[in-house]
């Protein structure tokens, strides 16, 4: 199922030159998207939580929690993802946790980093084990979702670079300027960037909507497959 392949790396289509401190102006929310086929018809639904906790001393800056599940699938193959990360106040990434299930194949693992060592050490559960070297400030999919949402509602748009989603992916994103869009029966204005996000054994190009409130929801992704182009819209 690309297309819920492509929801997923939604996270790493945006980069970053230099982190802003502080917990992100989301920290409370939950977001829901419908999965569409390119008729308009549903495949099933996604949604996005963050929480931000206390910092537990003047010395501590508290933690992030974000997750990422989808619930879609169509008779005779179902796909359920959980992904869950935590990160510094910072955004920078401390552990991923991945479980999925496509039809009979199942996939979990955790990448945990380790910002002192500038790396990453991805494990899967019943064997194996993977060594990747990171940034000091590495970023998983999620936390750079959020990272990125608030680098745009700063004004600024990232440069490419990679973040971590089981293995390294490279993301180059453009922007293509403010549109119109319809999202749940109405007009809304978005920008519109164009993606490539591309990793050891594949690479997805996909368009993201981010609307102009101040939290720079992303409203709006649109993957274009063989079959045609399938969607992930803002359920309001």
């Amino acid at each position: 199922m690309p297309l819920l392949r492509c929801a997923v790396l939604l996270p790493v289509a945006l980069a970053v030159a230099t982190p802003p401190s502080g917990a992100p102006a989301v920290a409370g929310e939950r977001l829901r998207y419908a999965i569409n086929w390119p008729s308009g018809l549903s495949l099933g639904e996604a949604e996005m939580d963050a929480s931000a906790s206390k910092p537990a001393s003047p010395s501590d800056a508290g933690r992030l929690d974000l997750e990422f599940n989808v619930d879609a699938g169509v008779p005779g193959f179902s796909v359920s993802d959980r992904y869950h990360a935590a990160a510094t106040a910072e955004f920078c990434s401390v552990e991923l946790g991945r479980s999925s299930l496509h039809g009979s194949k199942k996939i979990d693992d955790k990448t945990t980093f380790d910002p002192h060592a500038g790396s990453a050490t991805r494990e899967t559960t019943g064997g194996g084990k993977t060594e990747m070297q990171t940034s000091s400030c590495a970023k998983d999919a999620l936390t750079f979702l959020y990272f990125a949402r608030r680098e745009l509602s700063q004004g600024r748009i990232p440069p490419p670079q990679t973040v971590y989603f089981g293995a390294p992916y490279d993301i180059r994103l453009e922007f293509g300027g403010t549109q119109k869009i319809q999202v749940a029966s109405k007009q809304v204005d978005a920008d519109r960037f164009s993606a490539t996000a591309r990793g050891p054994a594949s690479e997805i190009n996909f368009e993201i909507f981010f609307l102009h409130d101040d939290a720079r929801t992303p409203v709006l992704v649109r993957v274009p497959l063989a079959l045609g182009t399938f969607s992930m819209e803002l359920i309001r």
